[in-house]
């Protein structure tokens, strides 16, 4: 076992306290019993029983949720497409244009983005709401989602297809039976980082949304430039610990399921 170096284990050190420090700090004055922030007058969770009653938090959170589930879902969907033509696709006319049309919110910024988002809802002459959210986050995540299971894919050992093809399978059921559950671990990674992603932003949805529906971001930045407020600790404790419950489950659940597909693949190896 590699032991690590004293600069690497004050690196480490510095690197986790510099990212981790500050969330801490929220935790800890999320319980804070004074309405200044900033001065702590005693533990309490009275601030907690404020957010629950606070009809527009909750308002923005259900909008938020809706949006994050239905753009990772669809983002998810057309993203392992769209991976899955890349991969064994092979060469074919347009294939430069189709992943540079695929890969470019990766790099595009974020204004730009959602800008050109905006012009184009105008110009087809489409109500800005919930589903303007969705169809922009559903274009910008979707690319992350082909990364990973493109990554996922160029490893995937093509014999277990070809030997279901072999046995009379379609391409269809190969696909469904044999690669989608191998693969499965990036796809829920891909959904969850979709669904991460949608649940963060803010610039985007800034220019897409409309009068009828405000993401939790946009109303926690509202509130923000009026003043932190004890309402806003507790409201990102809630969502640290939702997160961290998320990829807590995601990583248990990601590595059951690659031991699951290495366990048959072991088996369908020896059954040869």
């Amino acid at each position: 076992m590699m032991r690590l170096s004293p600069f690497n284990v004050v690196s480490l050190t510095l690197g986790f306290v510099f990212l981790y420090l500050p969330m801490l700090i929220l935790v800890i004055y999320s319980f804070n019993a004074s309405k200044l922030v900033t001065v702590w007058a005693g533990f309490s969770t009275k601030w907690y029983g404020e957010l629950l009653s606070n009809d527009a938090f909750l308002d923005a959170a259900w909008v938020t949720l809706q949006v994050a589930i239905l753009s990772s879902t669809i983002a998810t969907v057309l993203g392992t497409m769209a991976a899955y033509v890349l991969v064994r696709g092979g060469r074919f006319f347009g294939r430069t244009l189709f992943s540079g049309m695929i890969y470019a919110p990766l790099v595009m910024p974020e204004v730009i983005t959602g800008l050109s988002l905006l012009l184009l809802f105008i110009g087809i002459g489409m109500d800005r709401g919930v589903l303007t959210i969705v169809l922009a986050h559903t274009t910008f995540s979707m690319c992350f989602v082909s990364v990973v299971v493109s990554s996922r894919l160029m490893t995937f050992d093509q014999s277990l297809e070809e030997a279901a093809l072999d046995l009379g399978a379609s391409a269809f059921e190969a696909f469904r039976l044999i690669t989608l559950p191998i693969i499965a671990p990036a796809v829920i990674s891909g959904w969850l980082l979709a669904f991460t992603l949608s649940l963060d932003d803010l610039v985007i949805a800034s220019f897409t949304s409309g009068p009828s529906a405000t993401t939790l971001p946009m109303k926690i930045w509202s509130s923000v430039r009026l003043g932190v407020s004890p309402e806003i600790n507790a409201l990102s404790t809630i969502l640290i610990g939702l997160v961290t419950v998320g990829v807590i489950a995601a990583s248990i659940t990601s590595k059951q399921s690659a031991l699951r597909a290495k366990r048959d693949e072991q088996a369908a190896a020896r059954a040869q």
